[in-house]
């Protein structure tokens, strides 16, 4: 999350009404509900996730062992299991 200098987008009147609060300070300001995006939508991660565990399901229907797939993923065993047994 990048900071923004309340100054720089901010009338001043209200700038100096939230130093009555905060001085110095950060404030995090919450999107609307309505722009909320779920964890890992803006960087993609969570499609990498997805990917990623599509392709550990497929290797482990081939018959890859749960051992290798953990050392291959750099995963711990318990991880390639959620994965696997999931849903």
């Amino acid at each position: 999350m990048k900071y923004i200098n309340a100054n720089e987008i901010l009338p001043d009147v209200l700038v100096k009404e939230l130093q009555k609060y905060v001085q110095a300070g950060y404030i995090y300001i919450p999107a609307k509900s309505e722009q909320h995006k779920s964890w890992g939508e803006l960087s993609g991660y969570r499609r990498e996730l997805e990917r990623r565990n599509k392709a550990i399901l497929a290797e482990y229907h081939r018959g890859v062992p749960i051992g290798e797939l953990a050392d291959r993923y750099c995963l711990s065993v318990f991880a390639i299991r959620k994965i696997i047994y999931q849903k």
